[in-house]
């Protein structure tokens, strides 16, 4: 599909853990008008994402800031949704948002995103690539806009590696080896993690209860990094370890062009030197010809360039049944 820029509106929505985020642009160039947020997340339950939920709270937000903006009156044309779970969680989104947004607003324009896809476009808009979000997870997206490759992602028991949570528990290990007196163990990490988080003894009564443990774990990441920084070897190697980790992933989804871009986005990134000295080194081995640049925006301004380049027949990032799903 092609054409020129539309005029209208697009909403764009990114859906996650830490809550509902919400922007208001006009379809012919992307620009915001408004943002919103919400500390709520969409609810999970048996059935996948909640869609009545996010529904309930996306469409009241939409109606005001449509009211508010200049040129209210303008139609909704596009809407591009990121949510968290989307490729195995989102079979009620997939059911229900067309036809909601239909009825609510005669759109029909729709995309429906992972997570990670949002991250991708927000990153590095619709160029080939490889970007790795990192946060309390980790996941690698990787396109040569035919397809999309996809590394880990695979939650905190079964990978995440190199992501916060993965850093976290690495560190929480060493200090409970330090102890316990076992070699690979860091006093550093067993005085910071007993500030955090109380007696070592106590861990497993504080941790292995909670529904939240992934989030826990991650916590304990930046003293982590903080102890590296100030040369505990132990901490050292354990962000070495992560780096090692972080860039095998891109180097798993990243397009076989001579030249190649590749971004960083997420908190996981702010640890700062102590990780990212090390993973430019892992970057360098590993995919030599990648050029890491600085990612453009975050997943909300993702979904916005989604939406804005669906609206106007400019979409080049490939749809995919799980990942990426367009309606128009």
């Amino acid at each position: 599909m092609t054409g020129g820029p539309e005029r209208g509106l697009v909403v764009g929505v990114d859906s996650g853990g830490s809550g509902l985020r919400v922007a208001l642009a006009r379809a012919e160039d992307g620009r915001v008008l408004e943002t919103v947020a919400s500390k709520e997340p969409v609810r999970t339950g048996a059935g996948g994402i909640d869609a009545g939920h996010l529904l309930a709270q996306l469409l009241p937000a939409v109606g005001a800031m449509t009211a508010r903006a200049a040129g209210a009156g303008d139609p909704v044309v596009a809407v591009a949704v990121g949510a968290a779970g989307m490729a195995t969680l989102g079979d009620g989104l997939r059911a229900e948002l067309p036809g909601a947004f239909a009825r609510a607003w005669g759109v029909r324009r729709l995309a429906l995103a992972a997570d990670a896809v949002t991250a991708y476009a927000g990153a590095l808009g619709q160029r080939p690539g490889a970007v790795v979000a990192g946060g309390t997870g980790l996941i690698a997206m990787g396109t040569d806009l035919s397809g999309w490759r996809r590394a880990d992602g695979w939650g905190h028991l079964l990978g995440d590696c190199g992501s916060g949570a993965w850093i976290g528990r690495a560190g929480l290990e060493a200090a409970l080896r330090a102890y316990d007196g076992r070699r690979g163990g860091s006093a550093a990490l067993l005085a910071r993690a007993e500030e955090l988080l109380g007696p070592v003894a106590g861990l497993p009564g504080v941790l292995y209860p909670r529904s939240d443990r992934p989030a826990v774990l991650a916590s304990f990441a930046p003293p982590v990094a903080d102890c590296a920084a100030a040369g505990d070897p132990v901490a050292v190697a354990v962000l070495e370890r992560a780096a090692r980790h972080v860039a095998e992933a891109a180097a798993a989804v990243c397009p076989a062009d001579a030249d190649v871009e590749v971004a960083l986005t997420g908190g996981l990134f702010k640890l700062g030197e102590p990780l990212l000295g090390p993973l430019r080194a892992e970057l360098g081995a590993l995919i030599p010809r990648a050029r890491e640049v600085a990612a453009a925006g975050d997943p909300l301004a993702g979904a916005v360039t989604i939406a804005a380049a669906l609206a106007g027949g400019t979409l080049r990032l490939p749809g995919d049944p799980h990942l990426l799903e367009l309606t128009r």
